[in-house]
């Protein structure tokens, strides 16, 4: 019998790019509220996972349920419209749309359900709520999107998966290549959205600012998972830092 607030369920997954095997037999999943650190070096499976839950990459084998409907090798846009919301590495903004227009255009209400408080209401992510909580945002509504910096793209673009009320928001390198001062800001956010109620999936280099919002995090070494636990076993373990994270 499947778990009522499990959202993502991923079992046996298998991934394969031409006949190099990425992904070798990883459960991975995601509970309603939960927020989940996905660590792990370079090229150890961390983005293929992501991108595997997405439907842009298809597995070989393997299941994956997103609420509680089997969802494997479905298309992108299918996996979105079940509430799950992806900030790739890299960004994909749309540099030639304004601020403005890139949020509006993502903006969707809340399904039946999702995005409750504690009591049962609604509290969804309306265009005013988001620039409420990216004020830098705000004072850039008219800018196009080449137009602003690394970090208010980043802004941007988690402002626009937010605008699609997800039940679920996946962010793959949180704040790679920004500024300390940048970086802060969204850690901040990540931590409000925690308290909305959204379950996050977060990957970022930076394991001490993750295992500070995390309930769970996950290791991956050479597309197997060797670590699953809370934060506070994997800061009682630092010889797993050092061994799987190099820190």
């Amino acid at each position: 019998m499947k778990q009522p607030d499990l959202l993502i369920d991923a079992k046996d997954l298998h991934t394969y790019y031409g006949a190099s095997h990425i992904l070798r037999g990883i459960n991975f999943s995601v509970a309603r509220g939960e927020t989940i650190g996905l660590m792990g070096r370079n090229g150890m499976g961390k983005s293929t996972l992501l991108k595997s839950i997405m439907g842009l990459v298809k597995p070989r084998s393997g299941s994956l349920d997103i609420m509680g409907q089997p969802m494997l090798g479905r298309a992108p846009y299918e996996i979105s419209q079940l509430g799950i919301a992806y900030v790739p590495e890299g960004r994909g903004i749309f540099g030639n749309l304004s601020v403005v227009e890139n949020l509006k255009m993502a903006a969707r209400a809340g399904r039946p359900g999702s995005a409750a408080d504690g009591v049962g209401r609604r509290n969804d992510w309306t265009y005013d709520r988001v620039l409420e909580t990216f004020p830098r945002l705000k004072e850039r509504l008219g800018h196009g999107g080449q137009q602003l910096s690394g970090g208010e793209q980043q802004m941007l673009t988690i402002g626009r998966a937010l605008m699609t009320n997800p039940d679920v928001l996946i962010l793959d390198e949180a704040t790679e290549g920004l500024a300390p001062l940048i970086a802060r800001e969204i850690w901040r956010i990540c931590g409000v959205i925690r308290e909305s109620g959204i379950s996050s999936v977060i990957v970022d280099k930076n394991w001490k600012h993750v295992t500070q919002i995390t309930d769970r995090n996950v290791i991956l070494v050479k597309g197997e998972v060797v670590f699953e636990g809370s934060s506070a076993d994997l800061h009682a373990r630092p010889e797993l830092l050092t061994q799987y994270l190099g820190v």
